[in-house]
């Protein structure tokens, strides 16, 4: 079972602009200056997109390549596929998820609106609303 990535989507305003990171992409990678230590696992796995406190999407991961500079790319497939928001604290640097910690993609036609304020959305879970 491969191993998953958390990323906060740093500069996003709103779910809409983490959307048109995507837009008529052949790829997309994502700049980092370490390549994650577990990175071997993380290949097949998925990195979750962070947004106001929660895991509101995925991308597939199906890479690592270093540039010249001694930094890597992760290599990802260029979809966004939404999830049932989960909350997840801020952080800095990577954080593995594994399959079972991960939300649930959202099926065909579900929605979930826009994505719950973090705050509200730890109350919630914590009540097992969501």
């Amino acid at each position: 079972m491969p191993l998953n990535l958390t990323k906060i989507a740093f500069g996003a305003k709103n779910y809409a602009d983490i959307e048109k990171w995507f837009e008529n992409r052949p790829r997309l990678q994502v700049n980092t200056r370490y390549r994650p230590t577990r990175w071997e696992e993380c290949v097949g796995g998925s990195l979750y997109w962070i947004y106001e406190h929660n895991m509101v999407a995925r991308s597939p991961i199906i890479g690592f390549t270093q540039q010249d500079n001694g930094r890597w790319f992760i290599d990802l497939e260029p979809r966004l596929i939404q999830v049932l928001p989960k909350p997840k604290r801020a952080h800095q640097g990577w954080r593995y998820l594994t399959d079972r910690a991960a939300p649930r993609d959202l099926e065909e036609g579900e929605e979930v609106g826009d994505v719950i304020p973090g705050k509200i959305a730890t109350k919630l879970q914590r009540l097992g609303l969501i």
